[in-house]
């Protein structure tokens, strides 16, 4: 039994557990200690998962190491299998540097400062059910990267969705509520056909042990049972992916939730769905996938392009990002649907490379509308790049590594998905796959597209003065409602994106709103703050691995390509 895989289950599983039992502090040193607590257990985690990594044998990526499996349900011959290979590893590390990161950003800085949740005016009475919720959710995402066992990696496929329902629904925008019902209504459909599709393997396999399925390469199901269970298992997987058409709870879930919770959905949660293809579908059932994958394909370049139309469309920031995932991940599984070496290593790189990406995005996006109370992109202004320079160019930054500039991370996956389509596996239409690269291949210009025309619209321009809900909120106490439960600026607006359109004409006044040269303010009004320290903190790590696996994308791709090599029988 390894103790580092049961360590990295039990530290946050404790450290929520501690949160549990009534502490006789008062207010204020219960608050100190909550500000320290949720960097401290989810630092612990990451350092081991650091430890993990730096124990790993790279030379043996394909072989599962630091093996635990012990009897769970002995009599359903139910076993807690965990294991970790060079598929798993990466998303292992991932999960506990966003979530370390996420915390950082909560817990640091000044307690009214732009995203401080845990302070009392903004996280309302519930910051000790925020960093429960948060350590909770972590247990639920490393326990997925690690199952061995597909009703035990299910169980943990579950487990977070219940933590994510609650950080959007307590903790969203004004309209988080009805995201969060659609969150939970389509993972939860997904998953009762996901079920399905594990119970099919089992009945048909006697097994429940991945590795050995994995191994044994569909032998004992007939070719018609393993597409059945295939499409189950692809289902399931691909809302929470998610994959056209099944995506139409994301832009929701992203828009109403707070910036951690938008950083985890992207960064990891999206994941699980992916990494369910390379560690279940195509593996456990080669024929399913080599008889669905055409299909598979379909779907992603249609997502890759409809995404990219729908972001050319958007006003919201947030939602632009959001809907750039359903582009960005269709990539990821046009990769799986080559069946290829290079196109399933493409899809994984992409997979990490997103997650770094748009995690990077969320939090300069969360902190955009924090300082300017609005991500209503016309509403911001322009000239972001004069009057927040910093803020500004990380913005750019994150945008460029998203649209696939070479140098940095996002180019790699994009690059060798397509490259897997031009030559697809033995069996699959050659000339169809020409199609999808193509398409794939506009997808890209799209992309290209859509980021450009939203910097143009937000960081450059002419800077122009407009009404920032906060500071309104402070100069007119008394004209505005007070906040909610959740000490949602939205909610004490009542506004659908808190920009200055939504407001009284009074109230702006009041606010010293209208137009000003560039860095120029309003007399009275202090300067937004640009890029403050517990934000750099929290970012420039992100910054640092979107160079380095842009720069060296062996790094990556040393790990995942023996276990893909495995998996799909290739020398």
């Amino acid at each position: 039994m390894s103790w580092l895989l049961i360590a990295l289950l039990g530290v946050p599983l404790a450290g929520a557990g501690v949160l549990l039992v009534p502490s006789g502090a008062d207010t204020a040193a219960r608050e100190r200690l909550l500000r320290v607590h949720g960097p401290a257990v989810s630092g612990v985690t990451f350092a081991l998962s650091v430890v993990l990594a730096a124990a790993f044998d790279h030379g043996d990526a394909a072989r599962v190491q630091f093996v635990t499996d012990l009897a769970w349900i002995p009599g359903l011959d139910l076993r807690f299998h965990l294991g970790v290979d060079g598929i798993s590893l990466p998303l292992v590390v991932l999960t506990t540097l966003l979530t370390f990161l996420c915390f950082v950003y909560l817990c640091r800085g000044r307690a009214d400062g732009p995203g401080q949740l845990l302070s009392p005016g903004r996280g309302g009475d519930r910051p000790r059910a925020l960093v429960f919720t948060l350590l909770v959710l972590e247990v639920g995402m490393i326990g997925t990267f690690l199952a061995l066992d597909l009703l035990l990696f299910f169980v943990f496929f579950e487990v977070v969705l219940i933590p994510m329902y609650f950080v959007i629904a307590l903790w969203g925008g004004r309209a988080r509520r009805a995201a969060a019902i659609k969150f939970i209504l389509y993972t939860l459909l997904g998953s009762v056909v996901l079920l399905l599709g594990l119970l099919i393997i089992w009945s048909q396999t006697g097994t429940l042990d991945m590795t050995a399925l994995a191994q044994a390469r569909g032998t004992g199901m007939s070719r018609s049972v393993q597409i059945i269970a295939f499409l189950a298992v692809g289902i399931g997987l691909a809302v929470k992916t998610p994959m056209w058409p099944l995506h139409t709870w994301l832009p929701d879930a992203h828009t109403e939730a707070p910036t951690v919770g938008s950083v985890l959905l992207a960064g990891v949660l999206l994941k699980m769905g992916t990494y369910g293809f390379a560690r279940i579908a195509i593996p456990v059932l080669p024929d399913g996938a080599a008889a669905v994958a055409p299909w598979l394909g379909a779907f992603a370049v249609v997502g890759i392009i409809y995404g990219s139309l729908a972001c050319l469309a958007q006003r919201d920031l947030k939602r632009m990002i959001a809907y750039s995932s359903v582009g960005h991940m269709g990539f990821v599984l046009l990769g799986f649907a080559t069946l290829t070496p290079v196109g399933i290593n493409g899809a994984l790189f992409g997979n990490i490379a997103h997650g770094l990406i748009t995690a990077l995005l969320f939090f300069v996006a969360g902190a955009i509308k924090e300082r300017y109370g609005t991500s209503d992109m016309p509403a911001l202004g322009g000239g972001m790049l004069t009057r927040l320079p910093h803020l500004g160019s990380l913005l750019t930054f994150a945008c460029v590594a998203s649209l696939g500039l070479p140098g940095l991370a996002g180019f790699w996956g994009e690059m060798l998905a397509l490259l897997g389509a031009f030559e697809p596996a033995t069996g699959l239409s050659g000339s169809l796959y020409l199609v999808f690269m193509a398409l794939g291949g506009l997808g890209t210009v799209l992309t290209a597209a859509y980021f450009l025309l939203m910097l143009s619209r937000v960081t450059h321009g002419r800077s122009t003065e407009t009404v920032h809900v906060p500071l309104l909120a402070a100069a007119t106490p008394d004209a505005l409602p007070s906040t909610g439960p959740t000490g949602s600026e939205d909610d004490a607006l009542g506004s659908r994106a808190g920009g200055a359109e939504d407001l009284p004409a009074a109230a702006t006044a009041a606010a010293g709103g209208g137009t000003h040269p560039p860095g120029a303010a309003s007399a009275g009004r202090p300067r937004m703050p640009d890029v403050m320290g517990h934000e750099l903190a929290a970012w420039v790590p992100l910054i640092a691995l979107i160079l380095l696996f842009g720069l060296w994308p062996k790094a990556l791709l040393l790990l995942t390509d023996p276990v893909v090599r495995t998996l799909v029988g290739a020398p």
